[in-house]
């Protein structure tokens, strides 16, 4: 497992639905193609699996 997750935001939250917005910006995303390295742990693999059609995720 990796140290850490390199996570983009790729699509725009206009569409999305309220939850998912809230995960987005909870993830530290406020733009498109904006960037966050987050820890690789449970909480946070949960949260990206929850958008994942909307992010893009490297395991650093």
């Amino acid at each position: 497992m990796a140290e850490k997750l390199k996570i983009t935001l790729k699509k725009s939250t206009i569409g999305a639905i309220p939850k998912h917005r809230r995960t987005v910006t909870a993830l530290g995303l406020k733009k498109l193609n904006s960037t966050v390295e987050l820890p690789d742990n449970a909480s946070v693999r949960g949260m990206v699996a929850q958008v994942r059609h909307l992010v893009k995720v490297e395991e650093i």
